[in-house]
């Protein structure tokens, strides 16, 4: 993506020009948007319900208007995590209803603000965080989950940034206390928040990662990671084999037996941190047998125990220190010192691949066979691929397309990723 260092107001004015030339759709305004009765309209993809991929549709809805304190930010791009593909098959804890517009972070320029905010202008380059929503072309979200991002990040990187990053600085500094010559074992370390945490790593002096990824991410990653294992190795013993008293940070994504082997190699005053549970996703939909082998495998933990050993185990959530538990003002700060460290280019955000929303089916079978080295993106301005546009997942809200069969997508050709 191009840098996207113009005048802000000027960007502003261009995109609006933009919008305003494109060919009027039936029903449409004079001005050229669309309108659903006297609303105008937008692009969002919208989960129709739990399951396959078949329950995600790109359809038109209502576009939203900013209320108190929010502010209307027309979307650029939007990030793909793993619970995104959670919150597809009903694979979280108390889910939301259906049908909603899935993601949690993008990134754009501000086109409105509701009453009372301040610091902020019309014509502002932002990223930010949402609480569900964010994969349409507009979004609206309170003003302490929005922050503005340096004139040469580009939006593919600043919709790569907050999830990742701000997870793996949370873990790191503030959970488990990352000093001088400590040790570190990541799960996923080609995925989003395993290369934000090789690179916060290496701000630190002399920290020792240890990292498992699929063989085929290894030469692309090898930089990054001090020690990298096959993902299917017997990792334990190949961490103690290096370190004989194990590591001081264990980062567990993946859950299941994954958490008595982590805790197995903590050394004295180490912390073990569970901030997902990836193994329980397995196949295109939630799989009962899937989540009680991972629930079953989870090493039971004794407090005596841990008081024997002098070890920490703690967990890890960013949404919901962000949404349920007040936690904006905390975040804010690590997000000022992220920016800090990204404007000494000390990180950079890995952007995997960029898709169109229509190919948001794509992108995530993507990320579901673990193909990404780190992240995927919708870029809302993307065209899509003719493979894509002769399958366009483009319908009108109260419209009705017959649904694929479940096992159907593993039986249609896949577009190429772009890097």
């Amino acid at each position: 993506m191009a840098k996207e260092g113009v005048e802000k107001a000027e960007e502003t004015e261009q995109m609006i020009e933009k919008e305003a030339s494109k060919e009027p759709a039936e029903g449409g305004g004079s001005d050229g948007s669309h309108r659903l009765g006297d609303a105008q309209e937008m692009r969002a993809v919208v989960l129709a319900g739990f399951g396959g991929l078949n329950k995600l549709r790109l359809t038109r809805r209502a576009m939203p208007e900013p209320q108190d304190g929010e502010l209307k930010i027309r979307v650029k791009a939007c990030g793909l995590n793993f619970i995104d593909l959670m919150v597809r098959q009903g694979n979280i804890d108390n889910p939301p209803k259906t049908p909603l517009v899935p993601g949690f972070e993008c990134s754009g320029i501000v086109e409105a603000l509701g009453d009372s905010v301040k610091g902020y202008e019309i014509g502002d380059r932002v990223m930010a965080f949402v609480n569900y929503n964010a994969w349409a072309e507009v979004v609206c979200t309170p003003v302490e989950f929005v922050y503005k991002i340096p004139d040469d990040m580009s939006f593919s990187e600043a919709a790569a940034f907050p999830m990742n990053f701000v997870t793996a600085y949370m873990m790191l500094f503030e959970v488990a206390n990352l000093r001088e010559g400590m040790s570190v074992l990541v799960h996923s370390a080609g995925g989003g928040v395993g290369q934000a945490v090789a690179q916060l790593c290496c701000t630190v002096p002399n920290v020792t990662v240890f990292g498992t990824a699929s063989t085929f991410k290894h030469e692309a990653i090898k930089d990054s990671v001090t020690h990298l294992f096959d993902r299917n190795a017997d990792y334990v013993q190949e961490v103690k084999r290096i370190s004989a008293e194990g590591v001081d940070i264990v980062l567990d994504c993946l859950c299941g037996d994954n958490t008595g082997k982590g805790l197995s190699l903590l050394k004295p005053l180490g912390t073990y941190i569970l901030y997902g549970s990836s193994n329980m996703v397995t196949g295109e939909t939630k799989s009962f047998f899937s989540f009680a082998k991972s629930w079953w495998q989870v090493e039971k933990v004794n407090p005596i125990k841990l008081f024997e050993e002098n070890k920490v185990i703690a967990g890890f959530s960013l949404l919901n220190l962000l949404f349920k538990q007040g936690r904006a003002g905390l975040i804010r700060g690590v997000v000022d010192r992220l920016l800090g460290l990204y404007n000494q280019k000390k990180i950079k955000p890995v952007v995997d691949s960029l898709w169109a929303l229509e190919e948001v089916k794509e992108a995530m079978q993507r990320i579901h066979d673990r193909g990404n080295i780190g992240k995927l993106i919708l870029d809302v301005e993307k065209t899509p691929t003719p493979l894509m546009a002769n399958d366009s997942t483009e319908t009108s809200e109260a419209g009705e397309e017959e649904e694929d069969h479940e096992g159907d997508s593993e039986n249609k050709e896949r577009m190429p990723f772009i890097q």
